[in-house]
């Protein structure tokens, strides 16, 4: 008895998936510290092919960043495996290097090209929070998420005066029973609404910008003058081929009977060149009626010797 060999000991049992409030687990990630950080729902292992499925149409994988640094093959492993299964499929990845960017690129692309969706998480217990909360919104609408507005005409009439800003929901009230409708509360003065209790000045001018004040803001001012310029542009560029057509239709039919404008008279010549030397009381300027200075006027006569060696004695 003692030389046949041991039966090999029995595998942990593989529950299969159910249909239950539990997150199936797959058997390979038992041991993984993620496990405690699932709360407030339900855990079971069974044999599937993802690692966790938190629905009955959603299965999620899981990768450590540090363990596909040292494996990079194993997640295309896993994706090959995948096939087409699950409507919703997750890849999510724990970010537990210092360098990820580039890693976390890579692993995008191969997402997108395989239809899967990444879910970055930088700890275990986000990590967690991630799959209990897919566990937890199997089964909810997709309507809950929305801002639930009745459709009674004081909550349209509260959820729309209520966004401008002071105002709430004790004002809006004392609008509608003051003045019944939206259309009276848009067509009333400053004046009336300042009577009511509770409105200030800075309530009623929000009110009254809210109903007066034009649809415009400095984008959209912007944009229409930016338009404008451009029309304007157009607009030239325009008149100018109209002119080049006129111009070119008037060489061929000929001279027009209609008159032309009018240009200004071409400049005269500017006179001949002045001698710097001419003394101001010499010579008069020359002007449209006189013409250029004759050649005799433009010659300054010689200036008298003078003896400045005289002695001072014999001035007297």
């Amino acid at each position: 008895m003692s030389g046949q060999p041991r039966p090999p000991p029995p595998k942990p049992p593989v529950v299969q998936p159910g249909t239950g409030n539990n997150i199936i687990i797959g058997p390979n990630q038992r041991g993984n510290p993620v496990l405690e950080q699932i709360k407030n729902v339900g855990k079971e292992f069974g044999d599937i092919v993802v690692d966790f499925q938190v629905g009955r149409t959603t299965g999620v994988l899981y990768l450590s960043l540090r363990y596909h640094r040292l494996h990079p093959e194993y997640i295309h492993t896993r994706i090959e495996k995948l096939g087409y299964a699950y409507n919703l499929r997750i890849l999510l990845i724990l970010c537990d290097v210092t360098e990820h960017k580039d890693i976390i690129r890579e692993l995008t692309k191969t997402c997108h090209i395989n239809n899967v969706t990444i879910i970055v998480a930088f700890t275990l217990e986000e990590a967690g929070h991630y799959l209990a909360t897919f566990k937890q919104f199997e089964h909810k609408p997709p309507d809950m998420i929305k801002e639930r507005v009745d459709k009674d005409y004081p909550s349209i009439l509260r959820s729309a005066l209520t966004s401008i800003n002071r105002v709430n929901k004790t004002d809006v009230e004392t609008l509608r029973t003051t003045f019944g409708s939206f259309a009276n509360i848009a067509k009333t003065s400053s004046d009336q609404l300042q009577n009511l209790p509770g409105f200030g000045p800075v309530k009623v001018r929000n009110i009254k910008n809210a109903f007066d004040k034009p649809f415009r803001n400095n984008a959209t001012t912007a944009l229409s003058f930016s338009e404008r310029q451009s029309a304007r542009a157009s607009q030239a560029q325009k008149d100018d081929v109209s002119a080049r057509v006129q111009a070119s239709s008037s060489r061929v039919a000929g001279p027009s009977t209609s008159k032309a404008p009018s240009r200004p008279a071409p400049r005269q010549p500017s006179p001949t060149t002045w001698d710097i030397d001419i003394g101001a009381d010499d010579i008069t300027s020359p002007t449209a009626e006189t013409g250029p200075l004759p050649e005799t006027a433009r010659r300054r006569p010689p200036s008298p010797a003078w003896n400045i060696e005289l002695d001072l004695n014999d001035s007297d």
